[in-house]
């Protein structure tokens, strides 16, 4: 490699259409979560949740890591020696990187976010990954929270995240046991929503990416804010969220003109 040569931008940004697509870039450093990643992935989200025109964000990587989690070769990446428990809390909570800030607004953000994992996803690229809406894996991706070789637990997500989707069961596994998941031990704990062949992985990801920009805005994020509150609530009041959000769709022109035309189209088929 060229000494003299200019790095190459961390995270490689690009729109299809409806799409925005946010590609790791650190093929070298097993692509590594800089700090300079870090602020192109802000940006990125920025942007997809302030452009109306774009629907969906896919975030992907190239090389034989989907990330190593954050570089902690890079200077200022890891915060000076704590000496009481109040700092090392706060350290978690203002991470230079802004990766609390950043997940709590992928999380938030009423636009899909897809993650595809084509390949080992450690750390905390594994953390950002729960804040995604959906997680793809191609067969040969792998999961692991190393944090647990180092005698302390993921802390931004890590814990918190990661039992809310697949449950203190498999949690335990991976952090506790610290052991790691194939893709077909996600697939089972439900961390990742599809497996795909690796061969025919991208071209699969673009598909699902493109049927998920199909479908209708204002339904995709009602549910996203519905089903976020549905898992924190008692039954009687998530079905009264459900409701509440409904309400405001249905009353959508779009909504019933469409139902109109469906109901029109049945009475046609019925005809003799």
């Amino acid at each position: 490699m060229d000494e003299h040569a200019p790095e190459q931008p961390h995270l490689l940004v690009e729109q299809d259409g409806p799409i925005l697509i946010a590609t790791f870039n650190r093929p070298d450093k097993l692509n590594a979560m800089s700090m300079q990643l870090m602020r192109s992935l802000e940006d990125a989200v920025i942007r997809l949740r302030d452009t109306p025109e774009l629907k969906v964000m896919l975030i992907k990587a190239h090389g034989r890591y989907f990330s190593a989690g954050a570089d902690l070769m890079e200077e200022g990446s890891v915060a000076p020696p704590a000496t009481t428990g109040s700092q090392v809390r706060e350290m978690h909570r203002r991470l230079p990187s802004r990766m609390r800030q950043v997940w709590d607004e992928m999380e938030a953000i009423e636009k899909p976010i897809v993650v595809a994992h084509h390949a080992r996803c450690v750390g905390g690229s594994l953390e950002m990954s729960l804040s995604c809406d959906f997680r793809l894996a191609a067969a040969s991706a792998s999961y692991a929270f190393p944090e647990a070789k180092f005698g302390v637990l993921p802390a931004t997500n890590g814990v918190s995240r990661l039992v809310r989707i697949v449950g203190p069961h498999w949690a335990r596994l991976l952090i506790m046991a610290n052991l790691p998941m194939d893709s077909q031990e996600a697939r089972i704990a439900g961390l990742v929503h599809k497996v795909y062949a690796d061969e025919t992985f991208e071209h699969d990801v673009m598909a699902f990416c493109r049927h998920l920009a199909a479908q209708n805005g204002e339904m995709v994020g009602t549910a996203k804010v519905a089903i976020e509150l549905a898992a924190d609530l008692p039954a009687h009041q998530a079905a009264s969220v459900e409701r509440l959000a409904n309400s405001a769709l249905m009353l959508n022109p779009g909504y019933q003109a469409l139902m109109q035309s469906h109901i029109a189209g049945i009475g046609s088929d019925r005809k003799p």
